[in-house]
């Protein structure tokens, strides 16, 4: 039910304490008032029942129902959908608003147990629909129109038979879920929440020593790169643990459902062929000295080095204006930018501002990050920041609105229709990104100052694009090298290192304690193969974004029923419109030439 949108994992806060006006925190009241609310009771005692009473009236029944029965069976599993959705969002908010909380962390453990419990009854209802005949499911849906609109439900479900375990099993790993996965992000969370770091004479969380990584004093960002290494390398036969476990696991489920290869799960989850996901890693990896290689070499003579270190990737341009961005500009800044394309995007982006629905604020046990968490569609999208008012941080907040306009457009499906597979997921944030950089590119008072804003676009897109891949490379690594033997934290490193030369490029040179910078990525514990979707929304962006520059005649109408589509169809049908096709492998080459002409730009304005 959790459902998260995450930011790819990235550095992006300055020293010290910064006047960033009043930064808005989450009223989750809209969900529950608090945890001992009458209103969550009444909802958990509903549930449990409502579990019950389904199993009881639909098990062993649902091939002999008829399309209004069927339907009648759909809404009523939705509602359940709805009401536990609503309880987890409401937990899980509450945590990562300080996952070192006991309380908190406690009162999320005790959800997902009961939840858990209340659902695992329903387990047949997946499986006994997968028993249907094609035939037989194709003339219901054919005999009720309101139940044909649930038939991208059906195909996302049946694509999933011939990895079917038994009803037994399938219940079983249902139920021991909160002890297997779960139980393992969560000591993967708290460990990284109580982690500190000691730069400088002072004690820092993870968030604010990463996000050192981004300040003009390059000893500072030594120091910080070098003390990340040192408690990660104190920590790392945990991490170590954590990943062994995950991946063992996933192995064996995989195993005993006869999935040819670890992607799988995610491909089908995501509805994206595997073919398509190959073509998009193949077209990043064989552009990397046309992106990342030629980026990190100009970079590396802007800086004046011989090498770049790792504390010099995300370094700021010496040419670069340090100033901070306050909440009220950045709030105008990416309300502006929205507006420019289209009043009704500012207009469904503004509650998020004035209703207590973004969480922006660094505090103590605050999850890492940022994210938007759709909750339920009969509520309203979250968002979550770490504002510490760097440029950076207005791309974020641009990003993550992009994600709630998208869930706002898309809860008119219906819970189950409105969620949208990762690969697509991606889209309406990074197009809020591309706006909010566009409309700061066109009011550049000068030469530097877009070049500075070239240049960090360029360095957004290679972390979005090339960086992710390169994770994806690892992750791909680790699952297969554990499919044969337990592998020591020294493995894990060398896998890590691996896809980290050639990625980034000769223009780096890597620091002892490099190899162990995987352990801190949250996407490999809570989401394997997760992060391909950030490259692919980055490439499709940027192919949606050449199309509108282009003047397509009824762009934005075209593009908000895209967004309103949520789940409801597939990724061939959504960019039909656009005359786009992301199954053509040269699909791929298209929003990369973007990244390479922006570089192109770059270097000649060394001329």
């Amino acid at each position: 039910m959790m459902q998260q949108m995450p930011r790819p994992v990235r550095d992006i806060e300055p020293k010290g304490a910064r006047r960033l006006g009043d930064l808005p925190d989450w009223d989750l009241s809209d969900l529950y008032t608090a945890p001992d609310a009458l209103e969550l009771k009444r909802d958990m005692d509903w549930l449990e029942q409502a579990c019950l009473s389904f199993a009881e009236d639909y098990e062993g029944k649902l091939a002999a129902l008829d399309a209004a029965g069927m339907l009648e069976c759909v809404l009523r599993y939705e509602k359940i959908d709805v009401i536990a959705g609503r309880i987890m969002s409401f937990a899980g908010l509450r945590y990562y608003q300080n996952t070192t909380d006991p309380e908190r962390a406690q009162f999320l453990g005790n959800c997902q147990e009961k939840i858990t419990n209340f659902t695992t009854p329903l387990v047949f209802f997946s499986l006994e629909l997968n028993r249907i005949e094609d035939e037989a499911l194709a003339t219901l849906l054919a005999e009720n129109e309101d139940l044909h609109r649930y038939k991208p439900i059906f195909d996302k479900l049946r694509a999933m038979k011939p990895y079917q375990l038994s009803d037994e099993l399938e219940k079983f790993l249902h139920d021991q879920s909160t002890v297997g996965a779960a139980a393992w992000n969560r000591l993967f969370d708290e460990t990284m929440a109580g982690l500190q770091f000691e730069v400088q004479g002072e004690t820092h969380s993870l968030e604010s020593t990463l996000n050192f990584l981004t300040e003009k004093d390059r000893e500072l960002r030594e120091a910080a790169a070098r003390e990340l290494a040192r408690v990660f390398s104190e920590n790392l036969s945990l991490f170590a643990r954590v990943h062994n476990t995950l991946a063992k696991e996933k192995e064996i489920e995989d195993r005993w459902r006869g999935m040819p290869t670890p992607q799988t799960g995610r491909h089908l989850s995501n509805q994206v062929e595997p073919e398509v996901v190959e073509a998009l890693r193949n077209a990043v990896v064989n552009a990397y000295p046309q992106l990342s290689h030629r980026y990190y070499d100009l970079k590396r003579k802007w800086l004046g080095l011989n090498a770049l270190e790792v504390w010099d990737r995300n370094a700021p341009l010496p040419m670069e204006d340090t100033r901070i961005v306050d909440w009220e500009e950045a709030k105008q800044t990416v309300l502006d930018a929205y507006a420019g394309f289209s009043p009704r995007m500012a207009e469904i982006a503004a509650p998020f501002f004035e209703k207590g629905w973004i969480d922006a604020g660094v505090k103590p046990g605050k999850a890492p990050g940022a994210f938007a968490h759709p909750t339920v569609v009969d509520v309203h999208p979250y968002v979550m920041l770490n504002y510490l008012g760097k440029p950076r941080d207005v791309m974020t907040l641009a990003h993550e609105l992009g994600h709630g306009v998208h869930q706002v457009l898309a809860a008119g499906q219906g819970e189950l229709l409105a969620s949208t597979p990762l690969t697509l997921a991606e889209t309406a944030s990074v197009f809020g990104e591309m706006l909010t950089f566009r409309k700061l590119l066109d009011q550049a008072k000068d030469k530097a100052q877009r070049k500075v804003l070239l240049a960090g676009k360029v360095e957004d897109m290679i972390n979005t694009v090339v960086r992710q891949i390169a994770f994806y490379d690892f992750e791909c690594k680790l699952h297969e090298a554990r499919r044969h033997s337990e592998l020591t934290p020294d493995e894990i490193n060398a896998l890590w290192m691996s896809v980290q030369g050639e990625s980034l490029g000769p223009a780096f040179s890597f620091m002892d304690g490099y190899e162990t910078f995987w352990s801190y990525i949250p996407h490999f514990v809570h989401s394997p193969f997760y992060v391909y979707a950030y490259a692919f929304g980055d490439g499709l962006v940027n192919a949606l974004y050449a199309v509108y520059e282009e003047g397509d005649p009824g762009f934005q109408e075209k593009y908000f029923e895209m967004l309103k589509a949520g789940g409801s169809k597939h990724h061939t049908e959504l960019l039909a419109p656009f005359g786009l096709d992301a199954t053509d492998p040269a699909f791929w080459d298209k929003g990369l030439a973007m990244i390479s002409g922006m570089i192109d730009e770059l270097e000649a304005m060394e001329d």
